[in-house]
């Protein structure tokens, strides 16, 4: 069997053993007539489950001794071990070979994430807008200051995309590390202390504009939403986290 087809396998009751009271399927209860209608539509919108997404390739996977379908059977069985009600379904999400960004990212917006797709979105350009300000362009990895395109770096255009992708969460040296110097040996990865200067070459080439990456004292950066900065958005964007 394909890896595919054990993936979008749903999970039905007949492949659970059976347990006690569950001989037949509980049927939905009818509206309670003593419940007000509005307060009845109010509670129509419910919780009834959660997507988790995976960022994980074949490769990536096979390097830690592991399958797809390995890692989908565990996660099934631990839940079923938690919750034996539950119901899963799993899906394959098949990107393009060369897509860029976090894994996560790119399974989110492959499965139609809503926030994921809706940060993919162009904002409509405004022609009659003074050129002023800064321009994020998440679509064409680069930054316009005042209307002419700014020498950043690879490292330091994805330092202010890492923050603006998360404005108003205060990010710490740690994490920037950690998320945009992964995978870097001990020697190539920078300290803490070296993300400030990182930040303070950012900071000059941003120019008057400067004070839109803000200093948390003691903790990190943070990115808050500015009247002088846009961002535009295209196919592929990376989604900030949620949790």
């Amino acid at each position: 069997m394909s890896l595919s087809a054990v993936l979008d396998r749903p999970v039905t009751a007949s492949a659970r053993p059976a347990t006690a009271g569950t001989a037949s399927s509980p049927q939905p209860a009818a509206p309670d007539a003593s419940v007000p209608a509005p307060a009845r539509a109010a509670a129509s919108t419910a919780p009834r489950g959660f997507a988790l997404y995976v960022g994980i390739d074949e490769e990536k996977a096979a390097a830690a001794g592991v399958s797809l379908g390995t890692l989908v059977e565990a996660l099934r069985r631990t839940l079923g071990e938690l919750a034996p009600a539950a119901e899963t379904y799993a899906t394959v999400a098949l990107a393009p070979a060369g897509a860029g960004g976090r894994d996560v990212d790119v399974v989110r917006l492959a499965l139609h994430e809503p926030s994921a797709v809706a940060r993919t979105k162009d904002e409509p350009v405004d022609e009659d807008r003074a050129p002023g300000g800064v321009v994020v362009d998440i679509s064409r990895k680069r930054v316009l200051i005042d209307g002419e395109s700014a020498a950043f770096t690879f490292k330091e255009f994805e330092l202010l995309q890492y923050l603006v992708l998360r404005e108003g969460r205060t990010i710490e040296r740690t994490e920037l590390v950690s998320s945009l110097w992964e995978g870097s040996t001990d020697d190539d990865a920078p300290g803490e202390r070296t993300i400030d200067v990182h930040v303070r070459r950012l900071r000059a080439k941003l120019g008057a504009y400067e004070d839109i990456v803000r200093t948390v004292r003691g903790v990190g950066y943070r990115f808050d939403r500015h009247a002088d900065v846009s961002i535009r958005y295209g196919h592929g964007t990376p989604s900030p986290d949620r949790f």
